[in-house]
């Protein structure tokens, strides 16, 4: 009978507490409950402290959470899978792995049996895709069918999300060949591994045979084509999106804000401004910054400014933005101006805004400041220069003159130099005509470029500045018996919200002719403005 009272004042004890916990969302308080539990022996409780998991869970105390985990001598199921769910929020997949170990060793140790559950495995699916496990993501996935839970839609798609995130391609169809019931996230989940790995018609075939697209399918297939340099696919695909009635979200706009700035579509950008400022997106800091990148490489640098100005919540990446849009415009002095505002504000720069200061100094030549702030990138804030970083110093040592310090720099880079830096180099030795050095750039060029002929061609040029004819007849002599091709250049427009292409020596648009016979009217009329200006010296 003792026994029986003493059960039944447990139980009434942990009635006293349920609904103490169930409105306590505050960690402090929390810990003043489990000061009251541990003075009533009630720790044990997989109930309570089931629910006292998910109050770390929610506060990110996960260290709390497991020190009251350990304590149960034998936990339930709804404990295990609060612990697994807890450290996977807190992106501790491998303790996810091991109380999930644990969880199948209980059998063994006391005589409850406990399986897992379909609550068990999308976390601990989620936290096989978070390591990147491609091995231990099909291992859970033989566990899920071995427990008869393969048909649980919510489990079908965690495995199919794992599965891409792994880059396991094929095992990902199979699986979505083989899912009861696809629902749009399925198909999300596919096409965005088909984009991840650049396959943009797989991708596309899935888009086009999809029974119901959300938001999220669009905006999948605009950041899929984006990513993978398809700017003009992208643009088609938001403009269908905006035709097929699907109003952008946020995520969305951030999505196509950077084809827009590639292909220089800046109306399109304007009327993005317009839409997001209409329905309060602005107030998302990403928002703001996938504009000021667009406006700056559309060349409306000013009007970036404005937006920067007007923004509440700036981080590194505005910032650091702002910085490169303004040396990129040969702005230096509002460039270095902006950083100091930067830290006036305590924003602590990244790589990126070194790369834009750096940048900027090497637009107005401004060597000794840009050393000074490569000396303090590394000793101030503890960035290693990486190769950007050392293409910029190379660049402003090869605009002032400095050929000889560029290349011992390029000489003690801890990392091997791009095209980019030897390029960089070649050119400033034609400004100062140092055949040597130009010579030993080239070298380096041909084998990380060996089918581009500009570079030859530069070489060929200094040759020709400094008279050494031979030079030019060898350079020629080489490009005619490697039978290389001068890749052809090309411009974008955009009129009526339609960028259009131009490729040198391509007659393919039905407005060619057109085009041409505008082209012979501006020429004859410079050449009739030239002859004016004869006249005029004449009489002078």
């Amino acid at each position: 009978m003792a026994a029986k009272v003493g059960i039944l004042t447990i139980r009434g004890l942990e009635d006293m507490f349920i609904p103490i916990l169930r409105k306590c969302n505050n960690i402090i308080y929390m810990k003043r409950i489990h000061v009251q539990m541990v003075k009533f022996s009630l720790l044990q409780s997989n109930f309570l402290v089931t629910r006292m998991l998910d109050i770390c869970d929610q506060n990110g105390e996960i260290e709390y959470a497991s020190l009251l985990f350990n304590k149960v001598l034998e936990p339930n199921i709804f404990l295990y899978n609060a612990m697994i769910r807890a450290y996977t929020h807190n992106y501790m997949y491998l303790f996810t792995i091991n109380v999930y170990k644990q969880m199948l060793r209980h059998s063994l140790q006391f005589e409850e049996q406990i399986f897992p559950d379909r609550f068990t495995y999308p976390f601990l699916i989620r936290s096989c895709g978070g390591l990147l496990n491609a091995l231990l993501g099909k291992q859970v996935h033989g566990h899920v069918c071995k427990f008869g839970l393969k048909s649980e839609n919510i489990i079908e798609n965690s495995l199919l999300d794992m599965y891409v995130k792994c880059d396991e391609i094929t095992d990902a169809h199979n699986l979505f060949d083989e899912m009861t019931e696809r629902v749009v996230m399925s198909w999300n989940s596919l096409i965005s591994g088909h984009m991840k790995l650049g396959q943009v018609r797989k991708a596309r075939a899935l888009f086009e045979e999809m029974p119901d697209k959300s938001i999220v399918s669009w905006t999948a297939m605009i950041s899929g084509y984006t990513k993978n340099e398809s700017f003009g696919d992208a643009l088609n695909i938001f403009r269908r999106m905006q035709i097929e009635g699907v109003q952008p979200d946020w995520v969305s706009l951030v999505a196509i804000l950077p084809a827009c700035a590639q292909l220089g579509a800046l109306e399109l950008g304007k009327w993005i401004h317009f839409y997001a400022e209409k329905n309060g997106f602005l107030r998302k800091t990403c928002v703001c910054n996938a504009l000021i990148e667009m406006y700056t490489k559309c060349g409306s640098v000013d009007q970036s400014l404005q937006l920067f100005s007007k923004m509440s919540d700036r981080d590194v990446i505005s910032w650091s933005s702002m910085i490169s849009g303004l040396a990129h415009h040969g702005r230096a002095g509002e460039a270095i101006e902006l950083f100091h505002d930067m830290q006036k504000a305590n924003v602590d720069p990244n790589e990126i805004t070194f790369v834009g200061l750096l940048s900027a100094c090497g637009h107005a030549g401004l060597l000794e400041e840009g050393l000074m702030y490569f000396e303090s990138m590394q000793n101030d804030y503890n960035i290693e220069p990486g190769i950007e970083h050392y293409g910029c110093l190379v660049d402003l040592l090869g605009r002032t003159g400095n050929i000889n310090r560029a290349l011992n720099l390029i000489k003690s880079m801890k990392m091997k130099p791009d095209s980019a830096i030897w390029g960089s180099l070649l050119s400033s030795c034609r400004t100062f005509r140092n055949l040597e050095i130009a010579v030993i750039s080239m070298e380096h060029l041909l084998e990380l470029e060996p089918e581009d002929t500009g570079n030859l061609v530069l070489l060929a040029n200094i040759y020709a500045d400094l008279g050494k004819w031979d030079g030019v007849s060898r350079m020629r002599k080489f490009i005619r018996s490697k039978s290389m091709k001068k890749i052809p250049g090309c411009s974008l427009i955009e009129i009526d919200n339609v960028v259009q292409e131009f490729v040198s020596g391509d007659d393919s648009k039905v407005f060619a002719l057109d085009v041409y016979q505008i082209l012979d009217l501006l020429a004859l009329h410079q050449t009739k403005r030239n002859d004016l200006v004869e006249i005029v010296y004449e009489d002078l």
